[in-house]
């Protein structure tokens, strides 16, 4: 695991340490479950960004398996 530093107002990470610490975890753990979290929701923006750039292809679908199937 690689460290980092960070910077903060003191009394805000004392108030940190006390909730991690009232949810039995530590600042780091809940530091690297808001950074998963964070990575995740900018992957879901991205994708809907996707879907919503495409929104206007029609597929001319709906198709039996039968008929995506032919060649």
């Amino acid at each position: 695991m690689k460290n980092i530093t960070l910077s903060a107002d003191p009394d805000l990470i004392e108030k940190a340490r006390a909730v991690a610490k009232a949810e039995n975890t530590t600042l780091n753990a809940a530091f690297r479950e808001w950074l998963a979290s964070y990575i995740r929701q900018r992957n879901l923006e991205a994708y809907q960004a996707v879907r919503d750039s495409l929104k206007h292809i029609d597929a001319g679908g709906p198709y039996t398996r039968d008929e995506m199937n032919e060649r």
